[in-house]
């Protein structure tokens, strides 16, 4: 028995996630061809969805990465951003992508987007593997989009409940019994 079959229960699993980011990888590599692209992963949550489409988009890109958060540790946003990460390189000129594991309140997007149009890119897009629009307080363009989900506090695939669960290879709903 695995650790988590009596905790969480699969909402998408890692063949749909799979099938997805390899949809979203070719749609990327079609809209880019000819750019310079820069995939800004946002920590800890986009690893693993970060990883497997870069992997499924065929072109030369880079990749960044940036720390925020709105959560300290507990399963609803306290609505303050905090950069905890930077970028370690200009982002001026350049296309960026920015990669996100779930839009919920589009409050952390929306201050990630001001924040990342402030340093001049040539393009500045949205792709996250999931969006709850129930939870939705701003509007948020989102150009590739996973999933959309229900209000449930999601687990698996990079997306954690007290920094643990990142590593099940499914989205899963903790389990309330």
């Amino acid at each position: 028995m695995a650790f988590h079959d009596t905790t969480v229960e699969v909402m998408l699993t890692a063949e749909q996630l799979a099938a997805r980011t390899k949809e979203l990888g070719a749609q990327i590599s079609k809209d880019y061809q000819g750019k310079d692209l820069t995939l800004v992963g946002i920590m800890k949550g986009s690893i693993f969805f970060l990883t497997d489409l870069a992997r499924q988009i065929d072109l030369p890109l880079t990749m960044e990465l940036m720390g925020l958060s709105s959560y300290q540790g507990g399963t609803e946003t306290t609505g303050e951003v905090r950069i905890t990460s930077d970028l370690t390189k200009p982002m001026n000129g350049r296309h960026v992508l920015v990669v996100e594991d779930i839009i919920d309140t589009g409050l952390t997007m929306q201050f990630l987007l001001e924040n990342l149009a402030a340093r001049h890119p040539a393009s500045l897009k949205v792709a996250t593997l999931l969006e709850k629009p129930s939870r939705a307080k701003v509007k948020i363009p989102i150009d590739y989009k996973g999933f959309v989900i229900e209000d449930r506090f999601v687990v698996g695939y990079g997306l954690d409940y007290g920094e643990k669960y990142r590593n099940l290879p499914f989205v899963g709903v903790m389990r309330t019994d």
